[in-house]
């Protein structure tokens, strides 16, 4: 049985956090045709609170994973607020992760698959997984450990 996005992420039992509200001057979101641009996202915790910490220092890769899932899943929450499901989404295009870690940290990718291996259960391996880059930063707003942009094809 083929499960459409919002039920896939139903079944996974998560919640999501609050869309957060933009805080400079930006869209969180714009669409150009057939295309979805997500602008840069941190991990927002339901409470509305932020995931804060510098990988290799306040937090180890685990934690960094998890805190990528939680940009992953305020990313679905920017969608459905404004979309009103995921099905909406055709597939992943293109996904930019930045890692704040300090200069002996090398395993950006992987603290990126975080938010990655979320949406390939949500939208499947073939439409989940798009192009990526993952890079280190010497700091990110507010020392949050991790920020992601996306590009997302439309039905």
């Amino acid at each position: 049985m083929n499960l459409l996005p919002q039920e896939k992420f139903e079944a996974l039992g998560l919640s999501l956090p609050p869309a957060p509200e933009p805080l400079g001057i930006y869209k969180p979101y714009l669409v150009d045709g057939k295309y979805l641009y997500l602008s840069g996202h941190g991990p927002v915790r339901d409470d509305k609170s932020l995931i804060i910490g510098r990988i290799g220092d306040d937090m180890d890769i685990e934690e960094g994973k998890l805190a990528a899932r939680q940009v992953g899943l305020t990313m679905l929450s920017t969608i459905v607020t404004n979309f009103g499901s995921l099905n909406k989404v055709k597939r992943v295009i293109k996904v930019l992760g930045m890692v704040n870690c300090n200069e002996e940290f090398l395993r950006h990718p992987y603290v990126i698959n975080g938010c990655s291996e979320l949406f390939a259960e949500v939208w499947g391996q073939e439409n989940g997984i798009g192009v990526r880059s993952a890079v280190g930063m010497g700091s990110l707003p507010d020392n949050i450990p991790v920020e992601v942009e996306a590009v997302f094809e439309l039905w």
